[in-house]
């Protein structure tokens, strides 16, 4: 193979499974001839943007574009407008989608069709592909990629919210996951990751969820499972469908829902983690649980993955490969901190505050555009992050700092999901772990945090929640009705919660979904509202004609499901949960029409 040229894939058995889709193998050779098929459909001219949802068409989708040369857009999400402005980037797109269906914008689609591509593959080796297409028979070829080539376009929103492109080329993600392969390897005792399969709770357009979940199949000689599950019980039977070694690719945000939740998980061999914050309390209950080591990933979309550590091991991150970190100190009295070496080949800037043991080890302090000063000390955002997540009852919670200064000092702010928690035990949680200088001047309790698909929560949905909750309650105080949590449950109430049981022949089971039947959340509000009717008082509040304000399906509900249904006033509304035992499977709000 010529140094100009690397592979699609990296050396395995061809016959030994690449991807998973609904439990059955799909190995090396069967994905190698669809890209070959597929790349033959392609315009002649890119780029392409991947909207593909199933992970093994974004794959194809990805690997069919590199054989034609053209890079592969990724946006931060589907948006009829995001996808718009791709053209700004410069030549007109087109669009790989799961379906026909799919909203590409007015973009020229390429379905993704796995079954399909079958038959025009076997068309072109018998010399009847399309005009103008390769008919040289070999679908089953080691595909080799130019290592020069603008393979992938990142364009991530980060915590400003505005979109910017960050281009890789296919030489440098190459020997990106060869040395995240290497490690991950290293840390199972394992001399490859051959034989391991990932399932993947993050999407394959972000760098994460690209880098750790597509490329580290396909170059770094892992498989990986098509879907991308995202209720707790979705992740176990993913989990449980794929053989081991098994490794589950997620979130902290996710691990800590999954946890929660109370589904029997299967054993895993291992955790890898985005840094979001991973407090070592949950990492330690996540080994407990998965039986797994948890390995977190460090890196940025600017410079990939860039260092690792085993969380429950302690705070210090060791770099990857060849990867060397340094200080240097700027004209303004700041400070930067940079890598290079291995796949990075220019010195590039990180977005971090690091306290450098030597060139490979350091402690990650923050972000250095989330430096927070109170009264003389400095802090950051992360790390008050960090300690907000540890306090016993927390479920998640993120720091803000607001614009408007109070007595010549700029108080936090702290968003907080603690059911049956109080702003003041929230204080007092957090005075056992930070200085007084830190401790937020309000909290404001909510049922949930707005985050990202990939657990992150942007500075301009913290401005926007601050704006919804300027009355949010002092720290002494229990939050205002409206800024709760969850439901006031008090325990005069808890008898009267109705509970409901889901007969195993419900019919709307019927074709929702085949083989893996869900009650619709349209039934699951109906439950909301027999129960309403039981409740006089909260019906009054309500009038004749309740809308919803807001409702979140947190888990699916199986055959045979028991669930209470609870009810509560929150401030001119309803605040309604389902509860399937310990479990929440649906909540939300309800006001008068």
């Amino acid at each position: 193979m010529s140094e100009n040229r690397l592979p699609l894939l990296a050396a395995r058995d061809a016959t030994a499974p690449l991807a998973w889709h609904a439990g059955q193998a799909i190995n090396a050779r069967r994905y190698l001839a669809q890209v070959h098929a597929l790349a033959r459909t392609l315009p002649a001219e890119g780029p392409a943007v991947n909207l593909c949802q199933d992970r093994y068409r974004f794959a194809l989708a990805l690997g069919a574009a590199l054989m034609r040369g053209h890079s592969s857009l990724m946006p931060p999400n589907a948006l009829p407008e995001t996808l718009r402005r791709l053209g700004e980037l410069g030549a007109e797109p087109y669009a790989f989608v799961d379906d026909d269906a799919a909203d590409a914008a007015g973009l020229r689609r390429v379905v993704v069709q796995p079954d399909a591509l079958e038959a025009v593959g076997n068309a072109a080796r018998a010399g009847r592909g399309p005009e103008g297409t390769p008919e040289d028979g070999a679908s089953g070829a080691i595909a080799e990629i130019d290592a020069q080539l603008e393979a992938v376009c990142l364009l991530t929103s980060g915590s400003t919210g505005t979109p910017q492109p960050h281009r890789k080329r296919w030489g440098p993600l190459v020997a990106n996951i060869a040395a995240e392969a290497s490690r991950l390897a290293e840390l199972m005792d394992r001399p490859t990751l051959h034989g391991l399969t990932i399932v993947a709770t993050v999407p394959p357009q972000h760098s994460y969820g690209f880098e750790s979940s597509v490329l580290l199949a396909l170059l770094g000689g892992a498989a990986f499972d098509s879907g991308r599950p995202f209720y707790p019980a979705d992740i176990a039977a993913a989990l449980a469908r794929v053989p081991r070694p098994r490794a589950l690719v997620t979130t902290p945000f996710h691990l800590k829902t999954l946890l929660a939740a109370g589904v029997e998980l299967p054993v895993v061999d291992l955790v890898l983690s985005a840094t979001a914050p991973l407090s070592p309390q949950l990492a330690a209950q996540a080994e407990a649980r998965l039986g797994a080591r948890l390995v977190e990933i460090y890196g940025c979309t600017e410079a990939g993955q860039v260092a690792s550590r085993r969380t429950t091991e302690g705070e210090v991150w060791t770099a990857l490969g060849e990867l060397r970190l340094w200080r240097e100190a700027q004209a303004d009295g700041g400070e930067r901190f940079l890598v290079a070496g291995g796949h990075v080949v220019e010195p590039t800037p990180l977005a971090d505050i690091l306290e450098l043991l030597d060139d490979r080890h350091f402690r990650l302090l923050g972000r250095s555009n989330d430096l927070v000063h109170v009264a003389g000390k400095r802090s950051s955002l992360a790390h008050l992050d960090f300690h907000l997540n540890r306090v016993p009852g927390v479920v998640d919670g993120a720091f803000w700092v607001p614009d408007e200064v109070v007595d010549g000092v700029a108080r936090t702010v702290a968003f907080v999901v603690a059911p049956g928690m109080s702003a003041r035990e929230v204080i007092a949680g957090l005075r056992e772990r930070l200085e007084p200088a830190f401790i937020p001047r309000r909290v404001v309790l909510l049922p949930e945090l707005p985050r990202e698909a990939t657990g992150k929560i942007t500075s301009a949905t913290l401005r926007r929640l601050a704006a919804q909750h300027l009355g949010a309650p002092a720290p002494g105080a229990r939050a205002a009705p409206q800024a709760r949590s969850e439901l006031d449950l008090a325990a005069r109430h808890e008898a009267a919660d109705p509970i409901v049981e889901i007969a195993a022949d419900h019919p709307a089971f019927d074709g929702h979904f085949p083989g893996q039947p869900v009650l619709p959340g349209v039934v699951l509000l109906g439950l909301v509202l027999q129960a309403l009717a039981r409740r006089p008082e909260l019906q009054t509040l309500l009038g004749g004609t309740p809308t919803i304000e807001q409702v979140k399906f947190t888990a699916p509900v199986r055959p045979g499901a028991r669930l209470r249904v609870r009810l509560a006033a929150a401030g001119s509304g309803v605040a309604f949960e389902l509860h399937e035992e310990a479990c929440s499977v649906a909540r939300g709000k309800l006001m008068p029409g």
